[in-house]
């Protein structure tokens, strides 16, 4: 009897930890928009999703469409100037070179929906971390993200031909202060 008894307390002592582990892991990946301050100096950092890993590797904009000529996809931190961000939920944003050295901007979407932009970002600079690569972009999502943009219809209606695009997956945003 008492051997079932300790069999029993053991599956609830088992099930408990493991309800434990998984709501420290979910919590522990929920890292969208988080804020963080450093006591040794008086730098608030915003980032998103991952962050960004060695923010001293910051690549130009020349230099991601340089190497974007040569191939169709590279890996990029990339510090840039935000011109719009999706008013819809904040699920993407063009942005361009905060240097002004070129007008050409990069459509930004983040990995796997895992975290959104705050949607009054626009004309601040950010650091990005992911994936530079070049994509055709169709006629039905170019209309797609005119209305999250909130164009007019007549705007959105004159959108008839696939563009090819420079585009950016990030993997995680930090905000520049």
């Amino acid at each position: 009897m008492s051997l079932i008894l300790i069999n029993i307390y053991m599956k609830r002592v088992s099930c408990i930890a493991v309800l434990i582990a998984g709501m420290a892991f979910w919590i522990g990946c929920k890292n969208s928009g988080t804020t963080t301050s450093a006591e040794d100096t008086e730098t608030t950092v915003t980032s998103f999703g991952t962050g960004v890993t060695n923010p001293d590797a910051v690549m130009s904009f020349e230099q991601v469409n340089a190497r974007l000529e040569q191939t169709d996809s590279t890996h990029a931190i990339l510090r840039a100037k935000v011109t719009e961000v999706c008013q819809a939920k904040g699920c993407w944003m063009n942005v361009v070179d905060p240097a002004g050295g070129s007008e050409e901007e990069i459509f930004v979407q983040f990995k796997d929906y895992g975290f959104f932009m705050p949607k009054d970002l626009a004309g601040k600079e950010v650091i990005m971390e992911g994936l530079a690569y070049k994509e055709i972009t169709s006629v039905e999502d170019l209309k797609h993200y005119a209305e999250d943009e909130g164009k007019s219809p007549d705007e959105i209606a004159g959108i008839t031909e696939p563009v090819l695009q420079k585009k950016f997956m990030a993997f995680g945003v930090v905000l520049v202060q």
